[in-house]
């Protein structure tokens, strides 16, 4: 399936209108491809997912995620295993997708003229970095290459950082690690540092579908990147997972609390709350509201009282 999907990628840029950028796909196939979106877009169809969101995003747990993806059907949304520049610098944003293959010289030699005379410059993987835009994560599958695999440096990282306020996600390597570390509220999620120069890699997909270990990424998902690892949010799902998130966890606030003052024991918290327990949880969101840190809307749709009791 990723073969076809990626011939059918590139055979769509080949056969795209001139208006259409090197290894990228239509618009039109951008729009099928995320279909369930149906806000804002990128000029290229990319969907936008609000800054708001984004913001919000940043509180949510791997856990959370997970559990509210699972309940959708989307069971390989999460990949782990990666090293990192900063260990305690998060990274949230809408991916920008990137696909490189190991380079064939005829056909390099046929992406690179015609990028140069699209418009695009210097080599193809400075590419990708040239689209991003504020809020935007780049991630790139270069198939787990670590020697001459290193798609950027801190040159590139410094021009990252500055163009989309965010980190790197690659299923790759990069160099330069203590430069990397230098760049205040950059991160990169890799699977290893070398000192190598890039070679023999060439861009096949710029905003395609790609891969990146279980996880089948299109652009505009939205990218939760923590310790734990990588997980990839569907954009028609990021208000949900957000909205959701803030619930349990505001649920899981109270629970502690209520343990530590010994008020409750485990068997009651851990399990369905009773209707005592679920009222004493919104009398003290009612009392805590002003201190608590989440959404005032959220915290209203808590205090509504159960469906079919009334005020």
């Amino acid at each position: 399936m990723k073969q076809l999907l990626l011939i059918l990628a590139f055979a769509a840029s080949l056969a795209a209108p001139p208006s259409a950028r090197a290894q990228t796909i239509p618009r039109d196939q951008l729009l099928f491809l995320t279909a369930e979106w149906k806000g804002d877009r990128f000029p290229d169809g990319r969907p936008k997912v609000p800054d708001s969101i984004l913001v919000r995003m940043k509180n949510v747990s791997m856990e959370e995620a997970w559990e509210i993806l699972q309940t959708h059907g989307y069971k390989n949304q999460f990949e782990g295993g990666w090293q990192m520049v900063h260990n305690d610098v998060p990274i949230v944003g809408r991916a920008v997708t990137a696909h490189y293959m190991p380079a064939r010289p005829d056909l390099a030699a046929r992406i690179t003229e015609r990028g140069h005379k699209e418009g695009r410059i210097g080599p193809m993987n400075s590419w990708p970095i040239d689209t991003l835009q504020k809020g935007d994560v780049y991630v790139a599958d270069s198939f787990g290459k670590i020697t001459d695999g290193t798609l950027i440096g801190d040159n590139l990282g410094n021009s990252i950082f500055a163009k989309s306020g965010n980190g790197v996600i690659f299923d790759g390597s990069v160099r330069d690690l203590e430069g990397l570390g230098e760049i205040k509220g950059f991160n990169a999620f890799v699977r290893g540092f070398d000192p190598t120069l890039i070679k023999d890699l060439m861009l096949m997909g710029l905003n395609t579908p790609i891969r990146i270990g279980r996880v089948t990424v299109l652009p505009g998902d939205v990218v939760l990147a923590k310790r734990e690892g990588v997980t990839f949010v569907p954009a028609h799902l990021a208000e949900e997972v957000v909205s959701q998130s803030e619930r349990i966890a505001l649920r899981d606030q109270f629970g502690h609390q209520r343990l530590r003052e010994g008020k409750y024991t485990p068997g009651q918290i851990d399990v369905v709350w009773t209707p005592e327990i679920e009222a004493d949880f919104r009398q003290w969101l009612a009392e805590n509201r002003d201190k608590i840190d989440a959404p005032r809307e959220t915290i209203d749709e808590l205090l509504k009282p159960p469906a079919g009791r009334g005020k």
